[in-house]
């Protein structure tokens, strides 16, 4: 499992002070941007950052975060890993420790894309290791 720790701003915040739905998904993309592009990079896997693409997304909102200025916790882990495609879990905590209340849980399905091509691509053996390593259980 990766966790990140984002800050929702200002601008996150609907009418009612809450983190707009919309701008949940920007802040699982900040949380998972970290995981795909510096870190994997610094495994010497560059090619996630040169073209990765959401597939489906889906985001299930339990209750709402409050915009307080706090960090809020995503744990991000594997649930699928497919060929030319993989699918991420997602648990947002309404605050910055594994024991706030789960918020929303989300899953995106990713393709990681050739942009010289213009066509999806298969994963690599060393990308499929780096995944399976980083965010199973046994990797976290």
């Amino acid at each position: 499992m990766y966790v990140a720790k984002v800050r929702p701003r200002w601008s996150d915040m609907d009418v009612f002070g809450h983190v707009n739905h919309a701008n949940m998904v920007t802040l699982l993309e900040e949380a998972r941007v970290p995981l795909l592009f510096d870190e994997a990079g610094r495994a010497g896997l560059a090619e996630f950052a040169k073209g990765m693409v959401v597939v489906r997304l889906a985001v299930h909102y339990r209750a709402p975060i409050v915009v307080d200025g706090q960090e809020i916790r995503v744990e991000i882990s594997l649930k699928d890993l497919k060929f030319a495609s993989l699918t991420l879990d997602y648990r947002v905590h309404d605050g910055p420790d594994a024991g706030a209340p789960v918020a929303v849980t989300a899953e995106t399905v990713l393709a990681p894309y050739d942009v010289t091509t213009g066509r999806p691509r298969r994963l690599t053996l060393e990308e499929r290791e780096f995944l399976q390593t980083r965010l199973t259980e046994a990797g976290a």
